[in-house]
C-alpha cells in the first residue's frame, strides 16, 4: 500500500529548482515617506509598467547608509511596493531582527548573490545617490545565450544579462543601466548606461541604432557623455569597441 501511495504522490507534482527573472528593490532609506515620494516620481509614467512581477526587497546598502539599525514596517512596504503592481516575496542583506519583522510580516528571507551585479566606475563629476530605491532586473541568460528585453527601461532601473548578451527594443532613458556579460544591443535610442564585457571580456561590444548614450563601457573601461559623441555618430546608427585600453565608436552605414 505504501509503494502506491508513493507512486500516486510522484505522478501528480515534483520538485525542481528554478531559475526565475526576479526585480531586486535596493532601499538607500528606512523612511517609507521619502521611499513613497520617490517611487511615486520614478515610476509615474509607467505605472503598469511591472505588471505583478515578484520583487525581492534588498536591504544591503541600508545597512550601510543607515548603520543596519533602521526598523522597516514590512507590511506598510509591501502595500507600498504592491501599489506600484509589484509582488514582493522575500527580503536580502538584512540583520537578525529585520529578517524577523520580514518574516512576521509573510516575506521570505533570500540569500545574497555571491557577487553583486558588476557596475562601471562612476565618472568623477557624477552626483551623489539620491535617496531613491535602484530598481535592478537581475536576469539569467537563457539557453540560447540572449536575453531580449522588450519595454523601455526608466532612470534608476538596470538590467543585467548575467552570462550573454541582451538585446532591447525599447529606448534606454538617461539614467537607466543595461548591462551584459557579453554584447548589448540597443534598437532605440540609447540614452542611459551601457555596459558590455561585464566580466572582462574584452571583444565584447555594445551597437544602437540611436546612440546617445550617457556612459559606455566594455570590459571596464568606459567613457561618458562629458565627452561629446561626434556628429558622425551622436543620433545615429554606430557600434562601440575596443581598440586596446582604448574606447571606440565607429558609426555603422
Amino acid at each position: 500500500m505504501a509503494d502506491v501511495s508513493a507512486a500516486r504522490t510522484k505522478a501528480v507534482f515534483e520538485f525542481k529548482s528554478a531559475t526565475l527573472p526576479l526585480i531586486a528593490v535596493i532601499l538607500k532609506t528606512s523612511d517609507l515617506d521619502v521611499l513613497a515620494e520617490a517611487l511615486d516620481a520614478q515610476l509615474a509614467d509607467s505605472p503598469d509598467f511591472f505588471e505583478q512581477e515578484p520583487v525581492v526587497i534588498d536591504l544591503s546598502l541600508l545597512q550601510e547608509a543607515e548603520g543596519g539599525d533602521g526598523d522597516i514596517d514590512f507590511a506598510a512596504l509591501r502595500g507600498l511596493l504592491a501599489r506600484h503592481q509589484t509582488q514582493p516575496i522575500a527580503v536580502r542583506g538584512g540583520n537578525d531582527a529585520q529578517n524577523a519583522a520580514a518574516r512576521a510580516a509573510g516575506l521570505s528571507v533570500a540569500a545574497m548573490p555571491a557577487a553583486p551585479a558588476p557596475r562601471a566606475p562612476a565618472p568623477p563629476a557624477e552626483p551623489p545617490a539620491s535617496e531613491a530605491p535602484q530598481i535592478v532586473r537581475e536576469v539569467p541568460v537563457p539557453a540560447n545565450g540572449t536575453l531580449l528585453i522588450d519595454k523601455p527601461l526608466r532612470s534608476g532601473q538596470q538590467v543585467y544579462a548575467r552570462g550573454g548578451d541582451v538585446v532591447v527594443t525599447a529606448v534606454v532613458s538617461f539614467g537607466a543601466e543595461v548591462i551584459a556579460d557579453g554584447n548589448v544591443h540597443v534598437y532605440a535610442p540609447l540614452r542611459g548606461k551601457a555596459i558590455a564585457g561585464a566580466r572582462g571580456n574584452t571583444e565584447a561590444r555594445i551597437f544602437s541604432t540611436c546612440m546617445e548614450a550617457q556612459l559606455v563601457a566594455i570590459a571596464g573601461t568606459y567613457r561618458t557623455n562629458e565627452v561629446p559623441l561626434p556628429d558622425s555618430v551622436l543620433g545615429k546608427s554606430a557600434q562601440v569597441r575596443l581598440d586596446g585600453k582604448k574606447i571606440v565608436i565607429d558609426p555603422i552605414p
